[in-house]
């Protein structure tokens, strides 16, 4: 850790926020596959998004009955997937996403703030692909797939990640975690379809969310109240559209 007390800690997650590969990880994991047990499958109905590795090799091991809860089957298997890894990403594939990097460096040189991992990665995945694109020692820690059962343990695995620090340290990551959540949950609504994004959906989702989060106040205006408020230019543009507006 960097001398002093942070003050914010940012969690980047690796795959789809910092960098692409191109789908390496689930090559290799295939690949693994046929050099050590003579299976061929591409895991076609194995999801990978937003899951940690360990999730998703109990899906391989399920489908194809592999005694991979053996501690040393497992390191066996994992090993050939990292080398087909390498193998992989020897050659440019993918690559650092835009701005990405640029929002590490603004994380580097804000004061008290600390640039940390929260990747559903295994340790070593996460290192062969930041490695691969010269960017693992711009973190200060990390919180890794292999560390805990499912995204919500790995995320306290994270606050604890400062070691024995005080509550100023974990207060830091603790902000860091509701920065993170409101990035996904900005996200989910970004990659929402316009047919189901509607004003009535926005208005459902902030008023949700105003329940979810303490000290967050929220008013959804519908049409009765943008009348009342003399909204006429909202009003007018919602009668082109079969949806009813909002004003948030």
């Amino acid at each position: 850790m960097a001398p002093g007390t942070p003050s914010l800690c940012w969690l980047f997650d690796i795959d789809g926020t910092l960098l692409l590969t191109e789908g390496a990880g689930r090559r290799a994991l295939s690949t693994a596959l046929q050099t050590r047990y003579g299976i061929d499958d591409d895991l076609t109905g194995i999801p990978f998004s937003g899951r940690i590795d360990p999730l998703i090799l109990a899906d391989i091991a399920a489908r194809h009955g592999l005694p991979l809860a053996d501690e040393a089957e497992l390191a066996a298997y994992l090993s050939e997937v990292h080398g087909h890894m390498r193998t992989l990403l020897s050659t440019p594939r993918g690559g650092l996403l835009p701005g990405a990097l640029g929002w590490v460096e603004v994380v580097e040189r804000t004061p008290g703030w600390v640039p940390a991992l929260l990747t559903g990665n295994h340790a070593e995945m996460a290192r062969l692909k930041l490695d691969a694109f010269g960017v693992r020692e711009r973190f200060e820690f990390g919180a890794y797939g292999d560390e805990a059962a499912d995204r919500n343990a790995l995320a306290k695995v994270a606050v604890h990640g400062l070691g024995a620090g005080g509550r100023d340290e974990k207060r830091a990551i603790e902000v860091g975690l509701a920065v993170g959540r409101a990035v996904c949950v900005t996200r989910d609504l970004v990659n929402e379809p316009a047919s189901v994004k509607t004003p009535r959906f926005l208005g459902e989702q902030v008023r949700r969310l105003a329940r979810e989060i303490p000290h967050l106040h929220a008013e959804v205006w519908g049409p009765d109240r943008l009348g009342k408020e003399g909204l006429a230019g909202l009003a007018a543009v919602a009668r082109g559209s079969r949806e009813e507006p909002r004003f948030i």
